[in-house]
């Protein structure tokens, strides 16, 4: 089965969170990722919803999805030209001789330093997925201490030409 990035634009109401997702768990799936945020349009989210499944199987969803009353629209973004992104924090274990090496790290990959303790470093990094899986591998062996993701967003590009 393949990784399907959904983006499922919804009215903003109560309860549409715990509707989708109880309709995709309800098919046993597991949500690898799930970001909801409001849309240039106040009385809208878009939902972008990550996990395993087969075209059958994405099918079925989006049209159940789209049956469900506060749908306005699915779009299976896996099969189109896409950005999509994550952001992450990774607070790293330190010392005075390795604290310098973890900055040049995050100074590679074009990281941010968002706080620094005694005996930590916290990096804040916004990438694809190719980019937060070379930071953690990176950083793996000075001792991550904890991690926190957004989950992945997405939106259709822009092809030259079209439109």
């Amino acid at each position: 089965m393949a990784k399907h990035i959904i983006s499922v634009l919804v009215e903003n109401k109560f309860g549409v969170l715990a509707r989708v997702a109880s309709l995709i768990a309800g098919r046993a799936f597991n949500i690898d990722s799930l970001a909801v945020g409001e849309t240039e349009d106040p009385t809208a989210s878009r939902m972008t919803i990550v996990f395993d499944g087969d075209e059958k199987t994405i099918e079925q969803i989006k049209k159940q999805l789209n049956r469900l009353i506060d749908v306005i629209s699915t779009q299976d973004l896996t099969k189109e030209e896409h950005l999509d992104r994550e952001l992450i924090m990774v607070k790293i274990s330190v010392s005075p001789k390795t604290r310098p090496e973890v900055v040049e790290i995050a100074e590679t990959l074009k990281a941010e330093v968002a706080d620094v303790g005694v005996k930590t470093l916290t990096l804040l990094l916004v990438g694809d997925q190719a980019k937060i899986k070379t930071l953690l591998e990176l950083v793996k062996p000075y001792g991550v201490k904890e991690i926190v993701r957004t989950g992945r967003i997405a939106l259709t590009r822009d092809i030259a030409g079209g439109v």
